[in-house]
């Protein structure tokens, strides 16, 4: 990790901590203000801690574990010590949303510990939903989770709290509207499944078909017409490609984690896409 980088406090489907030394040199060589419009576990933006960033996700709970970072981390260590690697006790937070009067009264430190409790004990860190909007993940069975991360908390708190961040929960067209011109966009989506059977859906109950990847590229070719740079992840598909045909196009390797089948799981093609060469 970069010097000076700030550890992710979520584990994240898609997460790019293990792809920063591919997407660093490829990053403009001057940035304004940073936008992520999907910034999930926020690996790029805690390397590169810019000072000034509108930062958005259309999960609202994950937003609000940002806020709780910012505003009250240390209620939300103490919240957190409170939980233990269970199967009983995991079962009955999650089960938490199946109340939806009283998880509505609980307060915003408790629905924060919670998402960040249940993202290191369930299986993968995979935060899904079913069709009714409730975390369905089950239990991951880690020996010894590091649920309340203090020292990775109190540093985004640190830099949440220094820097001029928007943190919003919105459509992100709405976000990539309002940029000012030097801004510089980070697109990491849902991204187009490689095959009928590896779509992940579960992240929201409206998931991201291909119909939101073409709104997406529309969204790219207007932030291009206004001069805004943007770089974006995606999966190296031939319809992403052929999406982003008129822009150039970089081949990369991640390693995929999250698969049923252990031996599915390795390395596998991903594409950078830019507006811009340095």
């Amino acid at each position: 990790m970069r010097r000076g980088a700030i550890a992710p406090i979520l584990k994240w489907v898609g997460g790019k901590r293990q792809l920063l030394d591919a997407l660093i040199p490829l990053l403009p060589e001057k940035i304004g203000a940073y936008c992520e419009p999907f910034v999930g576990g926020g690996a790029l933006l805690f390397c590169l801690k810019p000072q000034t960033a509108f930062v958005n996700d259309v999960n609202d709970e994950l937003i609000r574990v940002y806020r709780v970072v910012r505003d009250d981390v240390e209620a939300l260590i103490a919240a957190l010590g409170e939980f233990r690697n269970e199967p009983d006790i995991f079962y009955a937070v999650r089960g938490w949303d199946r109340d939806r009067e009283r998880y509505a009264s609980r307060s915003d430190v408790e629905k924060a510990a919670r998402l960040l409790y249940l993202n290191k004990t369930c299986y993968n860190g995979l935060f899904r939903v079913n069709g009714a909007g409730e975390f369905n993940a089950p239990f991951g069975k880690y020996r010894n989770p590091n649920i309340a991360n203090a020292e990775a908390l109190r540093a985004v708190s640190s830099y949440l709290g220094s820097a001029a961040i928007r943190l919003t929960s919105t459509d992100y067209a709405e976000v990539l509207e309002t940029l000012p011109k030097d801004a510089f966009v980070y697109l990491d989506p849902p991204y187009d499944p490689v095959s009928d059977t590896s779509s992940f859906t579960g992240y929201s109950r409206g998931g991201f078909s291909r119909h939101e990847q073409i709104r997406l590229r529309e969204c790219c070719d207007r932030l291009h017409a206004r001069g805004v740079k943007f770089m974006l992840s995606n999966s190296a598909t031939d319809f992403i490609r052929e999406l982003y045909a008129g822009y150039h196009v970089t081949e990369v390797q991640a390693k995929r984690t999250i698969n049923s089948d252990a031996a599915k799981r390795g390395a596998v093609a991903e594409v950078v896409v830019r507006n811009y060469l340095k």
